[in-house]
């Protein structure tokens, strides 16, 4: 039997709050709250479980990509 309902991202996996419209990488939850973390690090920040939703392939593509593009103009 089929589910049309999402899940939502796992630990490691690339997310997006929908309520501030940030991407980053599932770290963990704590309290109720999903703890995310920019791509390239830095700082956590909380985003609430019904915010956090799975990234389409074409919005992970683009994410990855402007990681690598940042990493590549600092010289790593």
């Amino acid at each position: 039997m089929a589910s049309n309902q999402q899940t939502r991202p796992g630990i490691g996996e690339l997310a997006k709050d929908s309520a501030s419209r940030r991407i980053g990488v599932v770290m963990g939850e704590i309290g109720g709250r999903v703890q995310m973390r920019p791509i390239p690090g830095g700082r956590e920040w909380d985003a609430m479980p019904d915010n956090v939703v799975a990234l389409s392939a074409r919005e992970e593509l683009s994410a990855r990509l402007a990681t690598r593009n940042g990493n590549s103009r600092i010289g790593l």
